[in-house]
């Protein structure tokens, strides 16, 4: 019994990480779909996200289930627990995507961003997309150092957006209204993304140590 009840916990965690693999793609194939004015990617991206929907109702019931018929405890409770936040923190990452999507669909067959922003809108989708794959990877196994330095490293993702927008404030802005509406969505988006990575990287710190992030050090861990 107990080790079926083991394998259904790390079934859990394997679902965690299907849906982060999955929201890590998508980010990096919408980023694609926006700056090459692809449709079909496009298309493609937003309805993949049915995939991740289904995955997070699919938890999340499993999760529930456990709860119902273990009542785990402890370590246990905290692991099911974290792993329902996690599993909503990684459903709204495929959103965001999906978003990005659909604003090159809106846009299409004209290009949301104009091309003196598409270096730093690339370099965003990049990010989003390997901060992404850390929080996998941290979710895999479950490392407190590497968790606390993903959050370091969306430092440069916060960068990127104070950089769109002084584009965006700069008098010599000519791409009109619309244009900027579209730069400030996606920045949002991404900016947005990176941070539902490192809310999962947060959570595995605490599902490791029962404490915060922020009440955590790398150089002293409780």
């Amino acid at each position: 019994m107990r080790e079926a009840y083991h394998e259904e916990l790390n079934s859990i965690t394997e679902g965690l990480v299907e849906m982060a693999h999955l929201a890590g793609s998508a980010i990096g194939r919408a980023t694609t779909a926006l700056l090459d004015a692809d449709l079909k990617l496009a298309e493609d991206v937003i309805s993949a996200d049915a995939k991740v929907d289904d995955l997070q109702r699919d938890l999340e019931d499993r999760a529930i289930a456990l709860l119902a018929r273990q009542q785990p405890v402890a370590t246990d409770l905290r692991t099911v627990v974290t792993s329902l936040r996690m599993s909503a923190d990684l459903e709204r990452s495929g959103d965001l995507a999906q978003h990005v999507a659909k604003l090159t669909r809106l846009r299409h067959p004209e290009h949301a961003i104009p091309r003196d922003l598409r270096r730093t809108i690339l370099e965003m989708g990049q990010l989003a997309q390997r901060l992404m794959a850390q929080a996998a990877e941290v979710v895999i196994t479950q490392d407190v150092d590497a968790a606390l330095q993903l959050e370091k490293d969306d430092d440069r993702m916060d960068e990127l957006h104070r950089m769109l927008f002084q584009h965006l404030l700069d008098d010599r802005w000519q791409h009109g209204v619309e244009t900027a509406v579209n730069v400030t969505l996606v920045g949002r988006y991404y900016e947005r993304f990176a941070d539902h990575a490192v809310s999962v990287a947060q959570r595995v710190v605490y599902l490791v140590t029962g404490e915060h992030a922020d009440e955590l050090t790398t150089d002293g861990l409780a």
